[in-house]
């Protein structure tokens, strides 16, 4: 029997079918270190300089309308672009193909002061619907096969933009995490007519020791087989292949869960967390993906304070993923965080 805060062992994600090695013994509880706290983020609600604020000329040239609520764009520097043809290079053992695809920046508010947990839910919803209008709209062009939800929050993650704002890629191809989880996902479908998630699901509310919250619809997690420290998961419990197909109460029970999960990662620390955040999802090449469960993840890089990163180094490039903290302690420390954003606590 592995005792899971004690030994070395290696963790299964049945989404990839990759491993991650978990080595709790050796940091038990690397939260109980010294703590530095980074000056409050206080941005102004208006930045005259920001490409993002409202009315403002973007870096590309074109102006922003005077936007109320959420706004999308066309990414003026894209990562892909539109293309008549794709074309394919073949070199003995050297091979490309052309790729192609949109890549739009959405803005979740006009106010540059704000991050996701410090808005109000009714404006969270309005971001969901974007996100939801987003994937069904692009989804239909019959050049694109994978919309990519995600967001970039922080300096820490390569964000160079405080405004609040995410991305979508859409593009011909169907990427690898995309691949992996829909082989994953068809196999276990096949083979036990059920949702691999759906079933994930219920050992984990059983077990109990990895869920962070739960309302009528949502769970939020740290999943079994994590490999960021902080790492979490927002998994819907009726089985849904995108979020194309959340319904009123759902979007309401999303943008809640979404919130309170991100105030408790904010709190950990007391700063604005930073994150990768990215929703996986069916592909749109218009094939029947019944077997996929549509989830939400969260990939921090802070270990042990505000400013201690958890860099992928050394064994963790050239042989495996690696963590000390268990998800079960991770799971711990995000549930016990106050639901009362840093920022508005009277202590």
């Amino acid at each position: 029997m592995i005792d899971f805060s004690n030994d070395p062992h290696r963790r299964y994600n049945i989404l990839t079918g990759e491993w991650v090695l978990v080595s709790p013994h050796r940091t038990k509880r690397p939260w109980q270190g010294k703590i530095e706290k980074p000056p409050l983020d206080n941005r102004p609600k208006y930045d005259e300089k920001c490409y993002l604020c409202p009315s403002n000329i973007r870096a590309g040239g074109h102006t922003n309308p005077n936007y109320e609520g959420t706004f999308v764009f066309q990414n003026d520097f894209a990562a892909l672009i539109p293309q008549k043809e794709t074309n394919i290079y073949k070199k003995g053992l050297l091979h490309a193909q052309g790729e192609q695809g949109i890549c739009k920046v959405l803005c979740f508010s006009p106010d540059h002061s704000l991050t996701l947990p410090e808005m109000e839910e009714k404006n969270i919803v309005k971001v969901i619907e974007m996100w939801r209008e987003q994937y069904i709209e692009l989804g239909r062009l019959p050049s694109i096969n994978h919309v990519q939800i995600f967001e970039n929050k922080g300096a820490m993650m390569g964000c160079s933009n405080p405004h609040p704002h995410g991305q979508i890629w859409a593009q011909s191809s169907i990427p690898e995490v995309t691949a992996k989880k829909s082989l994953h996902q068809k196999d276990y479908f096949k083979t036990n007519k059920k949702s691999l998630l759906e079933e994930y699901l219920s050992q984990e509310i059983e077990d109990g020791d990895r869920i962070i919250l739960e309302n009528h619809h949502f769970v939020a997690l740290v999943p079994f087989w994590a490999v960021w420290p902080y790492e979490c998961m927002i998994i819907p419990k009726r089985h849904m292949q995108h979020i194309g197909l959340l319904n009123s109460e759902e979007k309401n029970a999303f943008a809640s869960i979404l919130k309170k999960l991100t105030i408790r990662l904010d709190n950990i620390f007391e700063c604005s967390f930073p994150y990768s955040s990215g929703i996986h999802q069916a592909p749109t090449d218009g094939k029947k993906h019944n077997y996929w469960h549509w989830h939400m993840s969260f990939y921090p890089p802070l270990l042990r304070s505000a400013t201690v990163k958890k860099f992928m180094v050394g064994y963790e490039m050239f042989a495996n993923p690696q963590r000390d903290i268990s998800a079960e302690q991770a799971a711990e420390k995000i549930r016990s965080a106050s639901d009362i954003h840093y920022k508005n606590s009277p202590n």
